[in-house]
């Protein structure tokens, strides 16, 4: 059966959080941050894609730059970018401090990476909001990255502006996901609410912001909420490990263990060797084998 059926029960049910032994929810405590945090480096390695527009330094082997070794010499690109950075001005400036943030980011050395993606945004026009906004939202990335929530929160608020200004609402989506993550990690969740809110807004079709929007709404003891945003979540990206994960976590703090069985059992169906499959695994196991027919649960 495809994970999209094996949804399916779990999409019609809706109903109150029931009182479930801790011993049945192994998953209370863990999941939140494992899901809020779960595709940050995605999104990181997107963003550095992306950020090509912004330009490249004009220095290195290839004429491609030091970004397009990034990933084969991380430590050698970040030299690249130091280098040219010694006497560049102008836009070079900005592509030199770009290719040396990602290098750090790639390095795992998120606090250097956020100065340097700084740097690089207050290097660029002061009207060229595009690539002001595509380095802010770097920046704060790798300030959530570093644990520094409130200091990504202040470079991702004039990124999101920027983002507003030159109409790019995919970015905007992406910047307010990072402002929810961040607002999560102060203990501001219904500030949260509205950043998710703003990315759902900015972009509909972006299943990770109804997966997020339905694990705070879960958190906060919104079921009903977190089930219908569950529902769109799986219905834009049925084969999505995570929006599985959750689904299953919702029904069974509905009351719906067998639901929450076939949700685990169809993550572990799409993606058997995905992170997600081995918390499903855990999950499925914590509960013990499901009983028969006619039985109570």
């Amino acid at each position: 059966m495809s994970p999209v059926l094996l949804l399916l029960p779990l999409m019609a049910q809706v109903g109150p959080a029931s009182a479930l032994p801790s011993a049945t929810r192994p998953y209370a405590s863990s999941l939140p941050i494992e899901i809020i945090e779960k595709k940050d480096k995605e999104d990181r390695d997107r963003r550095a894609r992306e950020a090509r527009n912004v330009a490249l330094p004009s220095r290195g082997p290839d004429g491609d730059g030091c970004l397009a070794a990034v990933e084969a010499n991380p430590e050698r690109s970040a030299e690249l970018a130091r280098t040219a950075l010694g006497d560049a001005i102008g836009r070079e400036r900005v592509r030199a401090g770009l290719c040396l943030g990602v290098a750090l980011s790639e390095l795992n050395r998120w606090d250097e990476a956020r100065v340097a993606f700084i740097n690089a945004r207050d290097a660029a026009e002061a009207t060229d909001h595009a690539s002001r906004a595509r380095l802010g939202a770097m920046a704060g990335n790798a300030g959530l990255a570093a644990g520094k929530a409130g200091e990504a929160l202040s470079l991702l608020a004039p990124a999101a502006t920027d983002a507003k200004i030159v109409g790019d609402t995919e970015l905007a989506a992406s910047i307010a996901l990072d402002r929810a993550r961040g607002l999560v990690a102060v203990k501001q969740p219904e500030e949260a609410a509205n950043a998710l809110a703003e990315a759902r807004a900015a972009q509909p079709s972006n299943p990770q912001a109804w997966l997020l929007s339905a694990t705070l709404s879960r958190r906060q003891d919104k079921l009903s909420q977190a089930q219908a945003e569950i529902e769109k979540a799986a219905g834009l990206a049925p084969q999505d490990p995570e929006i599985g994960l959750e689904a299953g976590v919702i029904a069974m703090l509905s009351g719906n263990e067998a639901a929450a069985r076939r949700s685990w059992d169809s993550v572990i169906a799409a993606a058997p060797q995905s992170d997600a499959a081995t918390t499903a695994r855990n999950y499925l196991s914590q509960l013990g084998a499901e009983a028969a027919p006619g039985k109570a649960q």
